[in-house]
């Protein structure tokens, strides 16, 4: 029997953002390569002004093009992924604000905030910083911690990356969400790090860099297709 899962895509959709463009057709290539049945829709993040917004889904995408319209969209559907079990994967901006959502709500910096949201906010509230070298356009190889659920999908001790982004987790507040469960499974050769994820989540894992920007769009990163992996299963399993 076949399950379709339907997939939040979560994010304020342009035509002038090159992953906006990707990810349908990434979608499409796992239906008819993979046999993974997803029906995706749009949620822009001032649509999301609770949790009902993005109820029914079974896995979520906050996609890249911050600052999103709605900072508190974002966070609301990230918030609700964690807690419920939903699979999410974040790429880029998406990224930024899982760290952004895990300190407020679980690590107990209820003042967090993000340097391009707000350009006002303190040193010792900032989780998320402008990067010390953009990365917009960059590519950069990535070492995995080995075991991580990152690592076992890629398959390899590491990986060349696209970015798009100029800015990253604070070094400052890495080891107080660390210590508060979030777990840093991969960095680029100046130890900075690019991929996070929840051990004891069905699947929630972000990305600094963009995976739906590898290759030419046809094959879908191992990253995507875990994602995707994961929201067919959560679909079966609410059947």
């Amino acid at each position: 029997m076949t399950h379709t899962a339907r997939v939040a895509l979560v994010g304020d959709r342009s035509p002038h953002v090159r992953s906006h463009t990707r990810i349908p057709g990434l979608l499409d290539a796992l239906r008819e390569r993979d046999g993974l049945d997803l029906d995706a829709y749009w949620i822009p993040t001032e649509d999301i002004t609770d949790a009902t917004a993005v109820a029914g889904f079974d896995a979520m995408w906050v996609v890249p093009g911050s600052p999103y319209r709605s900072e508190a969209g974002a966070l609301t559907a990230i918030r609700a992924a964690r807690t419920r079990s939903i699979p999410l994967l974040g790429t880029c901006g998406g990224f930024q604000h899982v760290l952004l959502e895990y300190a407020r709500n679980v690590a107990g910096l209820a003042t967090a905030g993000h340097a391009e949201n707000e350009p006002d906010t303190t040193a010792a509230d900032a989780v998320v910083v402008p990067l010390a070298c953009s990365l917009v356009g960059h590519e950069g190889t990535i070492h995995l911690v080995a075991g991580s659920r990152a690592g076992t999908l890629i398959g390899a001790e590491r990986s060349l990356e696209r970015y798009h982004c100029n800015f990253g987790a604070s070094p400052g507040h890495v080891e107080l969400l660390r210590t508060h469960g979030l777990r840093f499974t991969r960095i680029d050769a100046d130890g900075e790090v690019r991929i996070a994820e929840l051990p004891d989540h069905p699947f929630f894992l972000a990305t600094l860099f963009q995976p739906e920007l590898a290759g030419d769009g046809t094959r879908p990163h191992p990253l995507v297709r875990g994602f995707a992996t994961a929201a067919v299963a959560h679909a079966r399993a609410a059947a």
